[in-house]
């Protein structure tokens, strides 16, 4: 485990990488009260992660591009499944790294910032 991943609140990065590595915190913010029926989950590399409302802090390569996804899903009504999804590729950078996804009812947007 690389010393960013020991920090509390962490998800560590699992998949094979040597290299150096940095923070990434993806921020969801909920829309309305359709809040109450969506759960969110954010991919690393086309990892899955069931996550919360709020900032999630993931640990990443820091030395190659980083594909970073969020999605929403649900169950509720008819049981048909609707995923409103928001993606970004992040380029090689040693820095932390902050992203702003926010969803409405039919898709999503995830952007840098800071």
């Amino acid at each position: 485990m690389s010393d960013l991943a020991s920090r509390p609140g962490v998800i560590p990065y699992v998949d094979n990488h040597d290299g150096p590595r940095r923070l990434l915190t993806v921020e969801i913010r909920p829309f309305g009260t359709l809040a109450r029926i969506y759960v969110p989950f954010v991919s690393i590399d086309g990892r899955q992660y069931v996550v919360s409302w709020g900032a999630i802090t993931f640990e990443v390569p820091a030395d190659r591009n980083v594909h970073v996804s969020a999605h929403l899903s649900t169950n509720y009504g008819d049981g048909v499944s609707a995923s409103p999804y928001a993606s970004i590729v992040l380029a090689p950078h040693h820095g932390p790294v902050r992203l702003d996804t926010q969803f409405t009812s039919t898709g999503g947007s995830m952007f840098p910032v800071g």
